[in-house]
């Protein structure tokens, strides 16, 4: 249970020890529990031989060089379900779906409904179990595919997601949501980032059916996590985080004076609940270290705007060098 920032050569997987073209393929999955259709990226290893095309590339944020359906490399690949947080789309994480391609792990990454920057109700995407649902459909969709179905090393599937996606990883893996501790939480915390959204007369978090935000949303098929800053973890219990896989990353942004109050797995106690399963804190950092690295002026047209400043890094801190860590504890925690 350590903070560190490390920029040492990433970790390998054992199976695939030298680096992949990052093969990318955008398609639309139905989604029957929210009865329309979303955009998933699957970003795998491949073996393309065309020019890459630049994918996420905006006046803020850099893209990333994506090979665009090209041909899987031949074996089996470990699959990582990747849940971007509140307001976020696939292209938030691309660097981390090309870099874990590179290193020969499938990743899959839907925009969910409701939840995505342009498709946005925190009265309907409040409703976290639809997330892990959207998840367990994209691998329904990975596992029928015929050019993924032969190259998915089932011993190997982790849930990921960062923010909201965090908790959508941990819930995927077993952890269970607890709907008194949260609305607690949030009436006797209502600074906490969010609290004062999710406690709206229109939103109305503590009219949610508790049965219904605390029951399992696990997927069997799932053998690890890896939440980054997760969100809602306040209010949890032992009992809460019992069931969650063994082989669990979580990590945090930040140190004690700057982290993100939402996303503090110490303050709300749930790391105390995580027994031996993986605990890591990188400083200097904050929640937005795991957005795309900014362009030059990214900082500058984010303050014009009035928006979050998710360029603005902690004095210190290299966010490229938090990617690099980040993928390699992925890639440890996969290869365990």
């Amino acid at each position: 249970m350590k903070t560190l920032l490390v920029t040492a050569p990433l970790s390998l997987l054992a199976a695939n020890a030298s680096a992949q073209d990052d093969g990318l393929r955008v398609a639309e999955i139905f989604l029957p529990h929210h009865d329309q259709s979303a955009r998933v990226a699957i970003w795998y290893p491949s073996t393309a031989a065309e020019a890459p095309t630049l994918y996420a590339d905006n006046p803020v944020f850099q893209g990333v060089a994506a090979h665009m359906d090209g041909p899987v490399v031949s074996g089996r690949h470990p699959v990582v379900l990747f849940s971007h947080g509140m307001g976020g789309t696939d292209r938030a994480q691309a660097w981390l779906g090309a870099a874990l391609a590179e290193r020969g792990v499938i990743t899959v990454m839907v925009n969910h409904p409701n939840t995505t920057w342009g498709d946005f109700d925190m009265r309907e995407g409040v409703a976290h179990w639809t997330r892990a649902q959207d998840m367990s459909v994209a691998m329904d969709t990975l596992e029928a595919d015929p050019s993924f179905s032969d190259h998915l090393d089932t011993s190997r599937i982790m849930a990921a997601g960062f923010s909201f996606g965090g908790w959508t990883a941990l819930s995927l893996g077993g952890a269970t949501g607890n709907h008194a501790g949260i609305v607690s939480a949030c009436e006797t915390r209502p600074e906490m980032e969010a609290c004062g959204v999710l406690m709206s007369e229109r939103v109305n978090m503590p009219g949610i059916d508790p049965a219904t935000w605390d029951a399992s949303y696990a997927d069997d098929r799932v053998t690890h996590v890896a939440a980054l800053d997760p969100g809602f973890v306040w209010g949890l219990e032992a009992s809460n985080v019992e069931p969650l896989l063994p082989s669990t990353l979580i990590i945090g942004f930040g140190g004690a004076d700057d982290r993100m109050l939402a996303t503090d797995f110490d303050r709300s106690g749930l790391a105390d609940h995580f027994a031996d399963r993986r605990i890591e804190r990188l400083a200097p950092a904050y929640h937005f270290s795991a957005m795309p690295l900014c362009k030059p002026a990214g900082e500058t047209i984010l303050a014009e705007e009035n928006d979050d400043p998710v360029c603005t890094d902690p004095t210190g801190s290299n966010r490229a060098d938090i990617h690099a860590t980040i993928v390699s504890m992925i890639v440890e925690e996969l290869g365990k």
